[in-house]
């Protein structure tokens, strides 16, 4: 217990000793008070075991086990959360989930922490409870990492992200394969794009009338039509909003 923990330590650092006796635990305020002393060690089984040897450890000797020693847990979730940048709650809410490794593994693996985050903490999590399965079991930290990688190179939206990361998922393969089934890349061709726009527009001037005077819902129907050009073989359209 943490009270009795702190009251032998002060004890000792004073140069005092510790006094073997029975102590009463107070619920209610939190310390111990003393109870009878032990003055009858014997009989607790406190004597020197004859076989054993005193042991003598210099500081030196205990030093280099310490050193030894790997990260105490609450030393790496300091540290984790103060290099991930993460606030109090949003860090508490991974170790609650239990997905501090798979987070750290992502984030070693490459994807930057808001990522990493996101994904096992939002729709990995959110499809691993609807199939009441662990989060882990779906998907590993390469896997999130290829998927990471096609939207920072502007290849998928996030809402096309999280189809692939069900497709990848479901065992459709990698990202890149599933991507290249369904048609779900994003166009990022500005001149294949503009000539669909211009084309559209020219086949309907009266929308473009309309754009002129300032009716820009008009612009749905061009767009609609720019989305149609390059429609994917899966029936799934490319970002086409975004350019307009």
């Amino acid at each position: 217990m943490i009270y009795e923990i702190r009251r032998q330590a002060v004890i000792l650092a004073e140069g005092g000793s510790i006094t073997q006796e029975t102590r009463h635990w107070h619920e209610d305020t939190g310390v111990t008070s003393p109870g009878r002393p032990k003055s009858d060690a014997d009989d607790y089984r406190y004597f020197p075991e004859p076989d054993l040897l005193p042991v003598e450890a210099s500081a030196e000797w205990v030093q280099r086990l310490r050193d030894a020693l790997p990260e105490s847990p609450v030393h790496m979730r300091r540290r984790l959360r103060s290099d991930w940048g993460f606030s109090d709650v949003d860090f508490q809410a991974i170790v609650n989930a239990g997905l501090i490794l798979e987070v750290q593994s992502t984030i070693d693996a490459g994807v930057e922490p808001v990522s990493a985050r996101k994904w096992w903490m939002g729709e990995v999590s959110r499809i691993a409870n609807d199939r009441s399965v662990e989060p882990a079991s779906l998907v590993t930290p390469q896997d999130i990492k290829a998927l990471q990688s096609l939207i920072d190179a502007g290849t998928l939206t996030d809402k096309l992200a999280r189809e692939v990361l069900l497709g990848m998922i479901d065992g459709e393969g990698t990202p890149e394969e599933i991507v290249a089934a369904r048609g779900l890349e994003v166009v990022s061709d500005d001149g294949a794009l503009m000539a669909a726009i211009d084309e559209a527009l020219a086949a309907d001037p009266d929308v473009l009338e309309k754009i002129r005077e300032g009716k820009v819902q008009a612009a749905g129907a061009i767009i609609g039509a720019v989305m149609k050009v390059h429609e994917g073989p899966s029936g799934r359209r490319a970002s086409a909003r975004a350019h307009y």
